[in-house]
């Protein structure tokens, strides 16, 4: 069928409803029983511009699918008339499933239900030569991408060590996410990369071109680029989408914004369903200001709060909901539940990261045990959000010791291993030959003797011809420009990809014995199967499941716009685990029990947030906060250290600056066993720490009041002054307190030593003056030198 006969029967299959659809508006609509009456206005309110501002917790998933059912029931839009939005896979599988469920019937069309990268895919390849591609154009991942970058800056005589191909990298998608092409590009711009950023750019794009290639950021940009040029493409596509729903709109960067801009300027049926307070990507484009102009974008537009929050407690939302307050560049909503107000956040300080990872661990183990004043919890429903991932190491040391499972979020992907990228190489081979990438990866791998000469021959000889490197190799082979085993062998592999095109365009085989076949005949099973290294049987086992995973898939090209698009390897993990990842990972996630560690000024916030971008980096940090605070249930748990370390150097902080915007009355302050009575506590504080934060750094001492008295006293003098002899430093301020790792400390391993609260036990181990001591009744622990004496000077102790 020619493209023309598709768009007539594309035109065809959007007439207006039949009696019998008209009939179907009459018919019982459970999908709306539940709802309540914001949900249910957002459901009905069909025509014209209607912003869902939807709070953490507040149904906002129900809603959007309830208003595609309603959509779809009452006759109102076919299912390839709503073009809806999102911005993962999985979640355009839940609402297609979630449609279905409400209507009590399968969901049949919906063609243009998918992510933006995933309807721009098929938008592109239908009009693939407006942008100089050919319709089975291929996608380049990070690490393709980076090595052509690579090659251009090399053959621009650049330093690639003082100017890395990574940098030039988030460079250009920077500009692709803007909606930027290369002859666009604003004069403020024209100084990056040494400024040499703009020509690299345009030579980019240009080679992009040859190989019939584009990376995730050209998916949007030439589509965008497309309506924008093409005004009889952009006027059949707002024909055929009557009606558009975005989720997640507080993320849309500038070239997804433009993108359904134009979409929707014929007729503004939009609905964005987005909360202001949840927009934490501005690292990868995302525009807050997208969601907060959305009425001056679309005149008239109805603006419905979802408040009612269906996840958390009281306690836990008057907390989020006091932190983001505080920022100014908001629509503004208050969340409430009618559930219970369960019970406060609860705040505590630790003396250094390690502390806050043992007594977190301790946590969850009561917390499993329900010793905790609540039923036992499964370690599935408790989660560690952090907001560097530097800080999982604490976690991952302290559980690996004492045997708790856990999983981290966000860890090395299936499809980023090194034999998945081979093979994936191979089969973008198979389906578009023009794919010089590809080629290069594979060329000598398996090993074809074939070394870099050979490999830049084949190159000259291609630029010299003017066509692909397969083409290249093929006039290398045949023309005996390369000798010996490596002509022979270079001879065979085009031979074969030659021949596995074919199969592909004549759909002789199936994709998956086709991948079987590429992966046999081009020797690559093999390779593995030779190889003696311990790593050789995983690697075929992870081969085995790359070929298993291409049942799911209609044809090879399907699977690898599948992989390119998610990269998500589909494994479940067996067995409970408590879940350890960073917050922007938590996103959309919830849990019954969240701890929220290291919310220390300068790691949360992010000092390098505000110092690139000020008071807009703070108040997104302060989000990212509110989004922590919302992913708990029932019990939410924030904590920070006075020391922490950081790429291995000891650095001191205050507690951060949203623990001073937490309502005092929905915050427990716990004191952690014999932390900060020895030596410094609330005392040593700056006085700009919340009362909370005081109390949290203090010790446990009935009158806290006595503290001066305390350090007054006679016996607190008289081990001043012998630690003074044996070379101690004295307490000081917190924003001083440093652990010095060049000190030579004056304890020696194997003495036994006393601590006012952990009592009597025995030097393990020196860093620095920071020692590991095993306690008699306490355990082991770590403890800084000047908070302990030796075991003969116990009874000088005036605690």
């Amino acid at each position: 069928m020619s493209s023309y006969e598709e768009d007539d029967a594309f035109e065809a299959a959007v007439a207006r409803p039949s009696l019998s659809q008209m009939a179907m508006a009459a018919r019982p609509m459970p999908y709306l029983d539940g709802l309540n009456a914001p949900q249910r206005q957002a459901v009905e309110t069909l025509d014209g511009p209607v912003l869902m501002l939807a709070g953490a917790g507040t149904g906002k998933t129900r809603a959007l699918t309830a208003r595609i059912a309603h959509l779809l029931a009452t006759g109102t839009a076919r299912p390839n008339e709503i073009l809806a939005v999102t911005f993962t896979n999985k979640a355009a599988r839940e609402m297609k499933s979630r449609i279905g469920q409400l209507l009590g019937e399968t969901v049949e069309g919906m063609p243009w239900l998918g992510t933006f990268h995933a309807i721009c895919v098929k938008l592109l390849r239908r009009h693939a030569e407006l942008a100089a591609l050919k319709s089975n154009f291929t996608i380049l991942d990070t690490d393709d991408q980076i090595r052509l970058l690579k090659q251009l800056i090399v053959a621009e005589g650049i330093d690639e060590k003082r100017w890395p191909a990574r940098q030039l990298s988030g460079i250009i998608d920077g500009w692709k996410n803007r909606a930027l092409t290369p002859d666009r590009l604003p004069v403020a711009d024209s100084g990056a990369f040494d400024r040499k950023g703009p020509r690299l750019y345009a030579a980019y794009q240009q080679r992009l071109k040859e190989l019939n290639a584009c990376d995730f950021g050209d998916l949007l940009l030439h589509v965008v680029t497309i309506f924008q040029t093409h005004e009889d493409v952009l006027a059949q596509y707002r024909r055929w989408f009557r009606y558009i729903l975005v989720d997640e709109y507080q993320d849309t960067n500038v070239a997804q914004y433009l993108w359904l801009r134009l979409l929707a300027g014929g007729h503004s049926n939009i609905c964005c369903v987005g909360d202001d307070d949840q927009s934490i990507y501005g690292w990868r484009g995302a525009e807050v200001g997208n969601i907060l102009r959305f009425e001056t974008d679309f005149p008239g537009a109805e603006v419905i709060r979802l408040e009612q929050n269906y996840r958390s407690t009281g306690h836990i939302l008057a907390a989020a909901s006091g932190v983001i307050a505080a920022n100014k560049g908001r629509l503004g909503k208050t969340l409430f539940t009618t559930g219970e107000e369960g019970d406060r956040v609860r705040l505590i300080g630790h003396w250094d990261g390690e502390e806050e990872a043992r007594w977190i661990g301790e946590e969850i183990e009561a917390m499993q045990g329900g010793s905790r004043g609540h039923d036992p919890m499964s370690l599935d429903d408790m989660a560690i959000l952090v907001r560097a991932s530097h800080q999982m190491r604490a976690f991952e040391d302290r559980f690996l010791t004492i045997g708790l499972p856990y999983r981290v979020i966000g860890g090395p992907r299936f499809y980023e291993r090194l034999e998945i990228r081979d093979a994936m190489a191979y089969f973008r081979l198979a389906v578009s030959p023009d794919d010089d990438l590809a080629f290069e990866r594979i060329v000598n791998t398996p090993r074809r003797g074939l070394g870099d000469k050979a490999v830049q021959t084949i190159q000259r000889t291609a630029r010299a011809n003017g066509v692909n490197l397969v083409e290249g190799a093929r006039l290398c082979a045949e023309g005996g420009l390369i000798k010996g085993k490596g002509g022979k062998e270079l001879g065979i592999l085009v031979q074969a990809i030659d021949r596995w095109h074919g199969q592909v365009v004549a759909e002789a085989d199936t994709h998956v014995e086709l991948a079987e076949m590429i992966l046999d005949e081009s020797g690559y099973t093999t390779m593995w199967q030779d190889d003696k290294t311990p790593e050789a049987p995983g690697r075929l086992e992870n081969l085995k499941e790359l070929v298993k995973a291409l049942e799911g898939f209609d044809n090879l090209q399907g699977f690898l716009e599948h992989v390119s698009l998610i990269m998500d390897n589909g494994t479940e993990e067996q067995g409970e685990k408590v879940s350890i990842m960073t917050l922007h990972a938590a996103k959309g996630l919830e849990f019954p029990a969240v701890f929220l560690p290291g919310w220390e000024d300068g790691l949360f916030p992010s000092q390098r947030s505000m110092d690139e971008s000020g008071l807009k980096g703070l108040e997104e940090e302060r989000r990212l906060a509110y989004v922590g605070i919302t992913r708990a249930e029932r019990i939410c748990t924030i904590s920070f250290a006075a020391n922490r370390r950081v790429y291995g150097q000891w650095q001191s902080a205050l507690p951060s600056r949203f623990i001073d915007e937490l309502p005092e009355a929905h915050v427990d302050v716990l004191t952690p066993p014999g932390l900060y009575g020895g030596g410094f506590g609330a005392a040593g504080m700056s006085a700009s720490a919340s009362p909370a934060a005081q109390a949290a750094m203090g010790s446990n001492l009935q009158d806290k009041a006595s503290r001066a008295d305390v350090y007054n006293s006679p016996g607190w003098k008289r081990l001043q002054a012998r630690s003074a002899q044996r070379g101690m430093s004295q307490p000081s301020e917190a924003r001083n307190m440093t652990i010095d790792l060049d000190a030579v400390s004056s304890f020696t391993e194997g003495e036994r030593v006393f601590h006012r609260k952990f009592g009597y036990g025995r030097v393990a181990g020196i860093e620095g003056d920071k020692l590991d001591i095993a306690f008699e009744k306490a355990g082991d622990k770590k403890v800084v030198a000047r908070f302990v004496v030796p075991a003969d000077q116990a009874d000088d102790v005036p605690f």
